[in-house]
């Protein structure tokens, strides 16, 4: 095996964010590898969306580092990147799913703008090309193309959803965090998204880092989980050997909610 198989995507160690006295979250460290999906669960205010944000780049840490591997460069301290080499990072590798599609997206453009937008960022200048691939990823999240040319601003939130998800995936990101990305939709939306989400995963063989709160959401499309409290990892394995023989109290107290008539 070569030493580049060997290395993780993202390596993290003894993270943590202060807000004055508040812990944010603290002492968070793991390995995320290629291909993997990571969910990270717990009730709100344990920690995951902190621990999120910090991990992007949204918010700055108060300890501890986050490595990523940099194409040609290997795992790379991202407080060492330059402002523009961290918005290129975003443009990317990296892609980020907002909870609220209008956060991750542009609503004064059309749905083929908005994923061309990214495109262009990248260096794309060929018009037809450029609308041709963004009819092709309209496509493969099951969005009505002859929409194309409206504004998501008449969009459900499950359109609006998936234009997000296929603005973020059009430069093919290796890893990208996914905030809640099912949260605020109809059950029966929810289920359709998250079958579409973990197939384009596969498909492409992202890594991804997934904050839910519901954990069928996480039992669909994680490999691994960490489950947080107090701003705290209290325990990780693997998704289904967690849910199904939780070993920390509060692990087994989420379980055990969720399976009560």
């Amino acid at each position: 095996m070569s030493a580049a198989a060997e290395s993780p995507l993202l390596r993290v160690r003894g993270l943590a964010r202060h807000y004055g006295a508040i812990v944010g979250c603290r002492a968070v460290s793991f390995d995320l590898w290629p291909g993997e999906v990571l969910g990270v669960v717990g009730e709100s205010g344990s920690g995951k969306s902190t621990l999120l944000n910090c991990l992007s780049g949204r918010l700055g840490l108060t300890v501890g580092t986050v490595e990523f591997d940099m194409r040609g460069r290997g795992l790379t301290d991202l407080a060492a990147l330059s402002e523009a080499e961290r918005r290129m990072l975003m443009r990317t590798d990296w892609g980020f799913v907002f909870q609220s599609p209008r956060e991750g997206l542009r609503m004064n453009v059309s749905a083929g703008a908005n994923i061309g937008e990214r495109l262009m960022a990248v260096g794309a200048r060929h018009y037809g090309a450029i609308r041709a691939e963004a009819a092709d990823w309209l496509e493969k999240v099951e969005f009505d193309l002859a929409r194309i040319d409206h504004m998501p601003e008449t969009f459900s939130g499950g359109m609006q959803q998936r234009v997000q998800i296929a603005r973020t995936l059009v430069t093919r990101p290796r890893l990208v965090f996914m905030d809640e990305p099912t949260g605020g939709l109809d059950v029966s939306v929810q289920a359709r998204l998250l079958d579409l989400v973990r197939a384009l995963v596969e498909e492409l063989r992202l890594a991804a880092i997934v904050v839910t709160h519901d954990l069928a959401v996480a039992r669909l499309i994680t490999h691994r989980l960490m489950v947080m409290r107090g701003g705290a990892v209290v325990e990780t394995g693997l998704t289904d050997q967690l849910l199904d023989d939780p070993h920390h109290p509060y692990t087994q107290l989420l379980v055990s909610s969720v399976l009560q008539p």
